[in-house]
């Protein structure tokens, strides 16, 4: 499984002409790194003198994102795995009118489905934000910065699920479905633009 290898592997394995790992589970791990982040954040709250009001709040948000780390890092094997459908689909025989038929309407179900994994990504991984909120208001100030990068992979990770949604989207043939779907991105990325821009504004103000 691609989340056994270790960095140098991984980024080997990216790098090489095999089709995954790729963008979409790069989102992936910007989600887990993001989560990361943040669980390490909390910890370095735990118990420090200066944070003890805070502290047990820290805490709690210091397992929240570790949970939401192992989540993200089982993502990265399950994009890598979501094309697997419509790969089995594109093998299916399409000599007859019925074979096509029964081709075409396996894609358009896979394809769905390889859509789920990036779509459920980009949206999830703003369940995020009001840790580093709580964090960038009240958590170590040392590890401020950390916070910015945790809100740098957050945004990154939402925009490439997104990206990996939108080229499979053009595969569909259901119009209803892909305007759900491009309105909820829509709104999905502008909760992110919105949490990125306030986040990162409370760090600004704990740099000066």
């Amino acid at each position: 499984m691609l989340k056994d290898l270790n960095i140098v592997e991984f980024a080997d394995e990216t790098a090489s002409n095999s089709p995954a790992p790729g963008g979409g589970s790069i989102a992936a791990l910007n989600a887990a790194m993001a989560a990361s982040l943040l669980a390490m954040v909390g910890n370095l709250t735990v118990g420090k003198k200066k944070y003890m009001e805070f502290s047990p709040r820290a805490e709690e948000i210091a397992k929240a994102c570790a949970e939401y780390k192992d989540k993200f890092v089982d993502a990265i094997d399950k994009d890598a795995n979501s094309f697997n459908g419509v790969m089995d689909a594109m093998k299916m025989p399409k000599e007859t009118e019925e074979e096509k038929a029964a081709r075409s309407e396996k894609m358009q179900k896979e394809y769905k489905i390889a859509i789920e994994v990036p779509l459920s990504l980009g949206t999830g991984v703003t369940d995020l934000y009001p840790y580093a909120k709580e964090l960038a208001e009240n958590g170590n100030a040392n590890a401020i910065t950390d916070v910015a990068v945790a809100l740098i992979n957050i945004k990154a990770a939402a925009e490439g699920a997104f990206l990996n949604v939108k080229i499979n989207l053009n595969s569909l043939k259901d119009e209803a479905y892909r305007k759900s779907l491009e309105e909820k991105m829509a709104k999905t990325l502008d909760e992110v633009n919105e949490n990125h821009e306030k986040i990162m504004g409370i760090v600004d103000e704990k740099l000066r």
